[in-house]
């Protein structure tokens, strides 16, 4: 498939690079990082990212920003966006041609081709893995892609904390550090939050949840958020907080948006993506997501996972 993927990449002379909503590192990091291996390797060809931009992601890259008649006769890459409804920009579907490369389970097998690898620990290990691939064929490399991939790994797996760090994902990581970038500017960036935020996250600890049989809960009204000047997505940064809970196995935020309530999903163990899917979302078996449109139903998502995290 890689095959297909590069020959097909060498056949049109205009590519756009697409990713999922609500974007996080690796999602820019893929997108961005495929974008900027393609700049390199094919001077000649229009390579274009696009996509709704996260401000709170700024630091890793700006998107482009192109009209619609861009797309006619374009090759469409979407990375790391398991579901077709989840693709930012819809335009996607312009284009003459589709490609799908993500590291989630395919249970969305859309695009002409599709590039699924769920043992990968991110799209973005999976691009340069594409890079390694296809060096012989033409790919090159350079710093933004380094720094791009590796940010995306980063984010992916925690800082390597997360059970889906393999040996490669450490190899590959090693190698990417050799590019020129400062890593210490580029965790700063990453990691670093506004007062507001660092509140906020003391409010979580102080006021989760945590049942019998460790399932951990934390409710943000849009109230709530507004008392902390923060918004949905900032909110959203601050998921993984509760994994150093003792006894914890699985939690979720009920984070309020304005036309939905975002369920974040995350565990030590249980499987949780099957919860995901039965309120419209999806993800990986320990990092999942889903929506729902009334508190009414913040009980139904709680029952799922207490289900899933019974002995």
């Amino acid at each position: 498939m890689k095959q297909k993927i590069l020959d097909t990449i060498k056949q049109f002379d205009t590519i756009i690079l697409h990713r999922h909503v609500r974007p996080d590192p690796d999602a820019y990091g893929s997108q961005g990082g495929l974008a900027a291996i393609l700049k390199e390797s094919f001077p000649e060809k229009n390579i274009y990212a696009v996509g709704q931009e996260e401000p709170t992601l700024h630091y890793m890259r700006r998107l482009d920003s192109i009209d619609d008649e861009v797309y006619q006769g374009a090759l469409v890459i979407v990375c790391d966006t398991a579901n077709e409804e989840r693709i930012c920009d819809k335009r996607y579907s312009l284009g003459e041609m589709l490609i799908k490369i993500d590291h989630h389970p395919n249970e969305d097998p859309y695009g002409d081709l599709l590039w699924v690898d769920t043992t990968a620990s991110s799209c973005s290990e999976m691009i340069y893995d594409f890079y390694l691939f296809g060096k012989d064929q033409g790919l090159k490399m350079n710093d933004e892609a380094g720094r791009l991939l590796f940010a995306g790994i980063v984010g992916d797996t925690g800082r390597f904390l997360y059970p889906s760090t393999t040996e490669k994902t450490f190899a590959y990581a090693g190698e990417l550090i050799h590019y020129d970038f400062s890593r210490p500017e580029l965790f700063d960036r990453m990691y670093e939050l506004d007062a507001n935020i660092i509140k906020l996250n003391g409010y979580i600890l102080q006021n989760f949840e945590l049942q019998e049989n460790g399932v951990g809960s934390v409710v943000l009204t849009k109230d709530l958020l507004a008392e902390f000047n923060a918004r949905p997505a900032e909110a959203s940064l601050l998921v993984s907080t509760l994994g150093d809970v003792k006894g914890i196995k699985a939690w979720v935020f009920f984070i309020e948006e304005d036309d939905q309530i975002r369920v974040r999903l995350r565990s030590k163990g249980p499987v949780i993506n099957g919860v995901a899917r039965k309120f419209n979302g999806g993800g990986h078996p320990l990092a999942s997501g889903a929506s729902i449109h009334s508190w009414d139903e913040m009980d139904a998502v709680l029952k799922e996972l207490h289900a899933v995290c019974e002995p």
